[in-house]
């Protein structure tokens, strides 16, 4: 058994930075794929419809007959290409845990695509948004391997999940950990935040030896000490909150610690929601 990771770039979701880094002004979503000798397993996929096309292909250049996609939360930019890749393999199950359906049914309706997705990407969504079914008992076996779905709670948003590989000790962790991006905080709190870090660093416990971050700069490796980065940022974001009084300052104070992260969008879009700033 075997796995695979495949990266798309795209503008980030906030655009409206007062300043920061120009060519930083990306991110990057990143899809796994998990494969024995004959079937394979999809985490996650994108958002518009020229990426999944994309993720499509690259699947099947495996030539490994997909049983299942396992979607870690409910964004769009994990969860939108599901239809596309069931249309893509007959027979393929689109599951997540129950606490990522239920946050799914929502963010694939047509009031947050319309406000939200369609004016940030116009066009570009796919039509055809199935919502995954409930993952029995958190298990996809995959030719005799366990592929174990971990809830996480609130992480970058409510209903967040892992996978688990205990054969290869790999850990697919969707945005519970990030790696050398700005994290998505936009919907967090200073509680979630701390729920988030102490997330991470359970989930260091498992001892994996690869961790593959929903976001990712596609140059860095898989390193496991990604967990330990992403609390620490969370940490170090609820720290400088409680000494700044401006979305302005905290930004600043952050990308003083983290200048060269890709995506600064997130961070301030997550200063904003920390200073209750529209």
């Amino acid at each position: 058994m075997e796995y695979a990771v495949h990266h798309v770039r795209r503008p980030g979701l906030t655009r409206d930075l007062p300043y920061g880094p120009e060519d930083l002004l990306w991110v990057a979503n990143t899809a796994t794929l998990v494969y024995g000798e004959r079937d394979a397993v999809l985490v996650d996929t994108y958002a518009t419809v020229e990426q999944n096309k994309a993720l499509v292909d690259w699947v099947r250049s495996f030539g490994r007959r997909l049983t299942h996609v396992f979607v870690t939360h409910p964004h769009g930019d994990h969860l939108f290409g599901i239809g596309q890749v069931v249309d893509a393999f007959p027979g393929v199950r689109a599951v997540a845990t129950k606490e990522t359906v239920a946050g799914s049914v929502a963010q694939v309706g047509p009031e947050a695509v319309g406000s939200f997705w369609e004016k940030l990407f116009p066009g570009q969504i796919p039509q055809e948004r199935p919502v995954p079914e409930t993952l029995d008992d958190d298990v996809i076996e995959l030719e005799g391997h366990r592929l174990e779905a971990i809830g996480a709670g609130f992480t970058d948003t409510a209903g967040s999940a892992v996978m688990w590989v205990p054969d290869l000790r790999l850990l697919v962790a969707g945005d519970v950990a990030y790696n050398d991006t700005h994290q998505y905080m936009a919907e967090s709190s200073t509680e979630t935040r701390a729920h988030w870090a102490a997330t991470a660093d359970r989930l260091r416990e498992l001892d994996p030896v690869a961790v593959v971050a929903g976001h990712k700069n596609p140059d860095r490796a898989d390193d496991p000490a990604i967990l330990a980065e992403t609390a620490a940022y969370l940490r170090d974001f609820n720290d400088l909150d409680a000494r700044t009084t401006t979305a302005e300052e905290l930004y600043a104070a952050m990308l003083d610690r983290y200048p060269r992260r890709a995506n600064p969008g997130s961070l301030w879009g997550g200063a904003k929601k920390a200073k209750s700033v529209s």
